[in-house]
């Protein structure tokens, strides 16, 4: 779907912070509004490039330096060759760096920096426990991207994780300041009902933007349901495995991988490391973690992902690195047939009359997420009930896409985070069709644009008073770069 501009003077509600390229160049994104001054905007999952003046196009420059300054932020000094990982990670991403000028990085990563500066001019702190998390957690999805630490540290050209994990753990807590620093800028920022009326009758008419379909839905979940016997049998197989361990000396490391059916850590032989008592992680995981010594080996337990064994292979203080193997139990034909019936049964009154679909998702859903609300869904991107057909995942596009409001799915197999089958039900609460905007439909939207817009005045008068004040030195090879903000102090 094409998408209408609104007009030049106000291209700044548009504009929000893309990615933060940090000083390892490993991309992270951030939820914070910065005005542009490199031209380059992020919608979501694409990258569009601002037409740029003759003089800011691609720069070919002859006296390249592989580690040459190219700016100075207050304390921060920013080389070539970080614009240079930018570069590499955009491609790593799948995002196009074509008509991406050095200079339009290199401001970008100007900016990152100086509210990290100011932030600890006005002594913003942030724990260090929560980088660590933070740290640990992508340093997780990184092994679990590319393998195994070996080839994390030849991907980032490190000599050993250590070394990784401190600049990781830099670049995190300067990124973290930073959003902070945006975010006590702008925390205070109102609009009025005559400022978002303001704000929309200024746009002309046939440039006001267009807002795609969006729908709401909601779902009925039927899990088929687990035998005794089944659990019985996963039990008994952990058991097995752990005894093998304990009076064998059979690898625990191998069994996770033979047969562990936890994708994020199987292939690591089970591991995580760094586990805190404040993780992300189940509360069962986490107690068995810090009630074992190094080397034990807990008895079968049990969370909402399945059935596991867990062994403590090192205590580091307030860590743990651990091990575990996770199974759950098969579930028979039977109890698939079962569950069929019953959903099936389900739809059918549903489409009798006999009971609202709301109503059903209360007394029938086996969602504890949504079957409260009358099985609700709650879009994760937003956190509002409206889910853009453009932006949905592929697979639960198809699934509702030819679903008008009121209309009942067909049965849908689908799994859980485990892999666990289910039967699910969808139907579309409420569907808003394509439409370019109206003043009374799409007022809350219109009020977020609107203080969006206003935020980022905010954030743009900031920027040109903090640079008056902080020291800022740009490498001559820059000095042509038509930058937006005020970066050469002309």
């Amino acid at each position: 779907m094409l998408s209408k501009t609104i007009n030049s003077k106000s291209i700044l509600m548009n504009k929000v912070l893309w990615l933060l390229l940090l000083s390892t160049g490993i991309v992270q994104s951030q939820n914070v509004l910065v005005p542009d001054s490199t031209g380059v905007v992020q919608d979501n999952d694409k990258i569009e490039i601002k037409e740029q003046q003759a003089t800011d196009t691609i720069k070919k420059f002859e006296r390249f330096k592989a580690e040459g300054v190219s700016a100075v932020v207050g304390e921060y000094v920013l080389l070539d060759s970080d614009i240079d990982k930018g570069y590499l990670e955009m491609r790593a991403q799948g995002i196009s760096v074509e008509g991406v000028s050095r200079c339009q990085l290199l401001g970008k990563l100007m900016e990152d920096k100086l509210y990290a500066h100011q932030a600890k001019q006005d002594s913003i702190m942030v724990a260090d426990a929560e980088i660590d998390a933070m740290t640990d957690q992508q340093l997780q999805y990184i092994i679990g991207e590319l393998g195994n630490e070996e080839k994390v540290v030849e991907y980032y050209k490190k000599d050993n994780m250590a070394d990784l994990r401190r600049e990781l753990f830099q670049a995190n807590k300067e990124n973290r300041l930073g959003a902070m620093m945006q975010q006590q800028i702008i925390e205070k920022i109102e609009v009025t009902p005559e400022e978002v009326r303001n704000f929309f009758y200024a746009i002309p008419e046939d440039d006001r933007p267009i807002f795609p379909t969006e729908i709401e839905i909601a779902q009925i979940v039927i899990e088929p349901e687990v035998s005794q016997e089944a659990i019985n049998d996963v039990i008994g197989r952990l058991r097995e495995m752990r005894a093998d361990v304990l009076e064998n000396g059979a690898s625990f490391s191998t069994k996770a991988v033979l047969y562990s059916k936890d994708p994020g850590s199987a292939r690591r032989g089970g591991l995580y490391e760094g586990v805190k008592r404040d993780s992300p992680m189940a509360k069962a995981f986490k107690d068995q973690a810090f009630s074992l010594m190094e080397g034990e080996i807990s008895e079968p337990f049990e969370t909402d992902f399945g059935w596991h064994i867990l062994t403590v292979e090192k205590i580091r203080g307030q860590e743990v690195d651990v091990r575990h193997v996770l199974i759950f139990p098969d579930v028979s034909q039977d109890a698939i047939d079962a569950a069929n019936e019953k959903i099936e049964d389900i739809r059918n009154q549903i489409i009798s009359g006999e009971i609202t679909f709301d109503e059903a998702a209360r007394k029938y859903s086996d969602d504890k997420e949504t079957r409260n609300n009358g099985g609700q869904i709650m879009n994760p991107m937003t956190f509002d009930t409206r889910f853009d057909l453009t932006k949905m995942d592929p697979t639960f596009s198809a699934q509702v896409y030819n679903l008008n409001e009121g209309d009942v799915s067909r049965v849908i197999v689908d799994r859980d985070r485990t892999g666990k089958g289910l039967l699910k039900l969808y139907t579309v609460t409420k569907k808003y069709p394509e439409h370019q905007a109206d003043y009374v439909k799409d007022f809350e939207r219109i009020k977020e644009l609107a203080l969006r817009e206003k935020q980022l005045r905010e954030i743009a008068k900031w920027q040109d008073d903090k640079i008056k004040e902080a020291y800022i030195h740009v490498n001559e090879d820059y000095s042509d770069c038509n930058f937006e903000t005020n970066w050469l102090k002309q």
